[in-house]
């Protein structure tokens, strides 16, 4: 794409020396070989930029260490130099000498080692700090575009994130694995319904390859590692009439398996899919029913896995659980009923989000000690007039996050704008549901934390006609048109566009509506439609961009952002778009029985952000590390020359 060419000239750095070192780590990392021929022609450019590299590393070393060396000559020479040695050999004993030359030797080691990571961390950036943009030629705003330098705080964790129905396949490959099909599984054999007709049977297979994904996560250096359970997997019917030992075993693994590796699970009870067999029985979220089955689904969790997990999320995206998969169709189940549906819907994600939350705070806190949140994704809106930008949110964000966040009901302007726009489809009584005074109560403050799910900004007005005519929909009700900035840079993905400032934005806008709560965003990813893009500078500039505005946030806006998770560990089912649009830091040959996986820069990047704990003053620290490194080299040279001349 044009944008990573551009990128390329503006960071300053030897676009040959960031595919060496990229590739250099890339061949560290992999554990299977692709054995396509693509793969091999790739191997092969990899071998010979390394074999440029080591040269021209060895021509610095010898240059530098030449220097030092005349240098040193020339004060052994000299006859201050002769006494000084003298002097030495008279009050130190030869055992003293090689002491010494031991901590200076240990010194030097972590010297440079602390040197070349950050210089390899710092090769994306420039070497001029002063006026650092991203995207120049795109956003060049010096107030609001300029990169920022820092650390996050001490205690922020970094993570990455997944879904069962996207990474774990059936389970079937290699046995039968016991699972119960979702409404996914369904809705992937309807003709259309998915590019090229593909499907999530095997996915990733991460249900048998979890162990290899574990030894990812370990390889990025994450602090927490979030992922989904699968409900039918759990109960293939999805009541405690049937409980599938088999897929509680899977879990019991994989979260034992996280421990081990110091990796905090943070677990997602319901992302999307549903169990078929519940949607037969009585429409699945359309029914208040649902709320008995998913409230027992999460105690059944919560028994089996609460010793180990201490941090849950009871939903993911109700948004679009609700507008996609009920309103548009586009999702599974593929209900068509917008405006109606959809927010009974709505309405029942949210009461059974607050049962779920207070089954836990009254059963299982007190002896488990855990947390349990929701996460909801929401798109930053610009717009000249902040009301109609408000308006935008609280129809998206605010549908969810008021009632839970603020008082138990939905945003003012959602009830009184759907309340007339149904007076004037000649209804009786607005479409939108109401909570009663109990619900309300029961509802608010039903969340230890705000997870925000957040990809990309559109700009939005107002129309200019207000439409009442049936059949209703969401869109009508809001009355706000949207659209992309024209030179926005695009991703693998129609609905994304690179936008970084917007992220600092909802952050901000998330602190001032809601009182400043304790923030993790569980979901922020590119993706690309280039399968074997492993080289993925445009992905490496997103992360960048995004992470940095959100580093703005908690030091300019003391917005209270607790923690950060890259989407997506792995290619994987992307839904509707199949395996065609890729989020993953580590690319999935999908063509391969094997589902073998290729660590792409875009992890490594990722993994030294983490290990830095963000974008530190690397010229300060290199240079720190530098004078280090001079030092204990003079020290070594000085006392080799005490010990040995």
């Amino acid at each position: 794409m044009a944008e990573s060419d551009e990128l390329t000239n503006t960071w300053s750095f030897d676009s040959i020396q960031n595919s060496v070192m990229s590739m250099k780590e890339r061949l560290l990392g992999v554990h299977l070989p692709m054995a396509r021929q693509r793969c091999q022609l790739m191997m092969m450019k990899a071998k010979d930029s390394f074999r440029g590299y080591t040269g021209k590393m060895g021509q610095y070393y010898d240059n530098g260490t030449s220097k030092l060396r005349l240098w040193l000559g020339d004060v052994c020479l000299s006859t201050t130099g002769q006494r000084f040695r003298q002097y030495c050999r008279m009050t130190l004993s030869p055992s003293h000498l090689l002491l010494i030359l031991a901590i200076v030797t240990i010194i030097y080691i972590l010297a440079t080692r602390s040197y070349v990571g950050h210089n390899y961390t710092i090769q994306y950036l420039p070497n001029d700090r002063s006026s650092f943009y991203v995207y120049p030629s795109i956003f060049r705003n010096p107030e609001r575009d300029t990169f920022l330098y820092g650390n996050f705080p001490r205690d922020f964790m970094w993570g990455v994130a997944t879904s069962s129905h996207q990474i774990e396949g059936s389970g079937n490959v290699h046995g039968i694995s016991g699972k119960g099909p979702s409404i996914w599984d369904t809705f992937s054999r309807q003709p259309g319904a998915i590019r090229n007709g593909e499907n999530a049977d095997i996915a990733c297979d991460s249900y048998n390859k979890w162990e290899e994904d574990v030894e990812l996560l370990k390889l990025l250096g994450v602090k927490f590692y979030r992922f989904s359970l699968s409900w039918s997997r759990i109960m293939p019917d999805g009541t405690m009439a049937t409980v599938n030992e088999a897929g509680i075993r899977y879990y019991n693994n994989l979260i034992n398996a996280l421990h081990e590796a110091g990796i905090i699970p943070m677990v997602t009870l319901y992302h999307w899919d549903l169990p078929q067999a519940i949607h037969d029985r009585y429409g699945g979220w359309i029914d208040e029913a649902i709320i008995r089955d998913f409230n027992s689904y999460a105690r059944m969790c919560f028994e089996r896995f609460g010793d180990r997990v201490k941090h849950w999320i009871t939903i993911n995206e109700p948004w679009v659980i609700t507008q996609l998969g009920y309103g548009s169709g586009i999702h599974a189940p593929g209900i068509m009923e917008d405006g109606l549906t959809t927010y009974m819907v709505a309405h029942n994600l949210i009461k059974a989000h607050a049962k779920v939350w207070h089954t836990y705070n009254d059963e299982f806190r007190d002896h488990q000690h855990g947390q349990i949140g929701i996460s909801l994704n929401s798109d930053w809106f610009e717009a000249a007039d902040a009301h109609v930008a408000d308006r935008m949110l609280q129809f998206t964000l605010g549908w969810f996050a008021h009632p839970i966040f603020v008082n138990g009901d939905y945003p003012e302007t959602m009830k009184a704008r759907i309340a007339a726009i149904s007076r004037h489809q000649g209804l009786n009584e607005s479409r939108l549901p109401q909570f009663t005074e109990p619900e309300q109560d029961y509802i608010k403050g039903t969340s230890d934390f705000f997870g925000l799910n957040h990809y990309t900004t559109l700009y939005v007005t107002e129309n200019t006609v207000e439409d009442f005519q049936l059949p209703p929909s969401w869109d009508k009700d809001h009355n706000l048109a949207k659209w992309f900035g024209h030179n926005w840079p695009d991703s693998g993905s129609k609905w994304l566009k690179v936008v970084p400032w917007g992220m600092r934005r909802l952050l901000e806008w998330i602190k001032k509506q809601y009182n400043s709560p304790e923030i993790i965003i569980t979901e922020n990813g590119f993706s690309s439609s280039s399968a074997y893009d492993l080289n993925d500078l445009d992905r490496i500039a997103y992360l960048m961009s995004y992470i940095d505005e959100v580093l703005k946030a908690i030091d300019l806006d003391q917005v209270n952002v607790k923690g950060y998770a890259a989407w997506s560990l792995l290619d994987n089912f992307e839904w509707t778009a199949g395996f065609k649009e890729r989020f993953g830091l580590f690319y999935v040959d999908f063509d391969d029985d094997e589902r073998s996986r290729i660590q792409k820069d875009s992890a490594i990047f990722y993994s030294h952000v983490i290990r830095d704990n963000g974008f530190p003053n690397a010229g300060m620290t290199s240079s720190a590390s530098n004078i280090l490194v001079f030092y204990s080299q003079l020290f070594i040279g000085v006392l080799l020359w005490l010990s040995f001349y």
